[in-house]
C-alpha cells in the first residue's frame, strides 16, 4: 500500500509555504525632516549671500566647513523622509555648501615660471609670548625675508632681539604696544616706514616698502583688526575695509591674524580688491590656525597672507609656535617681473 497516496493518488500533506521576510525600511517623518534640513538651508544663503551680522553671526559663520561636512546627514535624513522637495533642498544645500569649501583643499596656485621669490611669515605673538626660541627656530628653518608679527609688545621684543632676532633680521619697523594692540615688521633687507596709507583701527598695522634685490619694493602690510566680539562688530568691520585695495605701481603683500575667515563677506570682499589668499591657492586654505597650545585642537582658519593677483604662490605652511594661541603662517611668493 502507497502511504504517500490518497484517496485519488494525490500527494499526502499538500505544499510548504514560506513566508517571505518583509524589510525593515527605515522611514523619516516630514517634519524631523525639514527641521534637519532648514537651518543648513538658511546657513548656505548666509554664506553665499554674506548675510552674517552681528557679534554671534559673524563668529558662528568661520564653522562653515564643518556645516557643509554635517550638510551630508541633512541629505541622508531628507532622502529616508521620502520627501522630494526636502530631499531637493538638502541636496542644492549641502552642494552649495561644498562648492564655497572644497576648492580651499583643492587649491589653484599659479606661481609664476619667472620672476623673484618673496617668504613671507606672519605670527600673532599672543601679548608678546610666544617662545622667542620657537619663533627662531622656525626662522632659522624657513629663511624667511618678512616676518610680520601682531600683538607685539615691548617685553617682547626684547625676547625676541635676546634669542638673537636681530641678527637673521636686521631691519625693522615696529610699533610695540602693551596689550593686544602693537604690530611689526621685521626684516633681512632695507625697509622704509609707509605713512597714511589708511587709518588703522584700534590696533596697530605698520607699512613698509622693502627693497627686495633685483627690482622693486615689495609693500607689506601688517593686518590685525579687532575680533568680531560683542559691540566690537562696527570696529572689525571698519578695520577690514580700511585696507588698501592691491595696487598697480606696486605689489603689496597683506599678512597677519585678520580675525576673519574665508566664509566671511568682509574678508571676500577684501580678495575682490585685487589679492588672492595664498593659503587657497594652494590647497591649504582649509588648516586651522587658531585656537593653538590648547586642550581642543585648531579649528578656524583666521591668520592669512593675502598677496597681490599678479603674484604666484608656490607653497604655503602652517606651524605651531609654544606660547601664543596661533599658528604661523608661511607663504613662498613669486613676484610678478613687469
Amino acid at each position: 500500500m502507497d502511504l504517500t497516496k490518497g484517496k485519488a493518488g494525490e500527494p499526502v500533506g499538500g505544499v510548504i509555504v514560506t513566508p517571505r521576510r518583509r524589510r525593515r525600511v527605515w522611514h523619516v517623518p516630514r517634519t524631523l525632516a525639514w527641521i534637519v534640513v532648514a537651518p543648513f538651508a538658511v546657513w548656505a544663503v548666509a554664506r553665499i549671500a554674506g548675510l552674517e551680522r552681528g557679534s554671534l553671526p559673524t563668529q558662528i559663520m568661520t564653522a562653515t566647513p564643518y556645516a557643509a561636512a554635517a550638510s551630508l546627514v541633512a541629505v541622508l535624513l531628507a532622502a529616508m523622509s521620502r520627501r522630494k522637495i526636502a530631499t531637493a533642498v538638502a541636496v542644492v544645500t549641502a552642494a552649495t555648501l561644498g562648492f564655497s569649501v572644497l576648492p580651499r583643499a583643492i587649491g589653484s596656485a599659479h606661481a609664476a615660471s619667472a620672476g623673484r621669490t618673496l617668504k613671507v611669515l606672519s605670527i600673532n605673538m599672543l601679548y608678546g609670548q610666544a617662545d622667542p626660541a620657537g619663533v627662531l627656530a622656525l626662522v632659522d628653518r624657513l629663511d624667511p625675508d618678512i616676518i610680520s608679527v601682531q600683538e607685539l609688545t615691548p617685553r617682547g621684543v626684547q625676547a625676541l632681539d635676546a634669542a638673537g632676532l636681530a641678527r637673521l633680521m636686521p631691519h625693522r619697523y615696529l610699533q610695540a604696544e602693551w596689550g593686544a594692540s602693537g604690530g611689526g615688521i621685521y626684516a633681512r633687507h632695507p625697509l622704509t616706514p609707509v605713512t597714511n596709507l589708511f587709518r588703522p583701527v584700534q590696533h596697530k598695522m605698520p607699512v613698509a616698502d622693502v627693497a627686495l634685490p633685483g627690482g622693486a619694493p615689495v609693500q607689506v602690510v601688517n593686518v590685525h583688526p579687532v575680533p568680531p566680539i560683542g559691540d566690537q562688530v562696527p570696529k572689525w568691520t571698519a578695520g577690514l575695509d580700511g585696507l588698501p585695495a592691491a595696487a598697480e605701481d606696486t605689489v603689496r603683500v597683506l599678512a597677519g591674524d585678520f580675525n576673519a575667515s574665508l566664509d566671511h563677506a568682509m574678508l571676500r570682499r577684501l580678495l575682490a580688491r585685487g589679492y588672492v589668499d595664498a593659503a587657497d591657492q594652494t590647497g591649504e586654505g582649509l588648516t586651522p590656525t587658531w585656537p593653538a597650545n590648547r586642550r581642543v585642537p585648531p579649528i578656524i582658519t583666521i591668520d592669512h597672507v593675502l598677496v597681490d593677483r599678479r603674484a604666484g604662490v608656490r607653497t604655503v605652511s602652517i606651524h605651531t609656535v609654544r606660547g601664543t594661541d596661533h599658528r604661523a603662517v608661511f607663504a613662498e611668493l613669486t613676484l610678478p617681473t613687469g
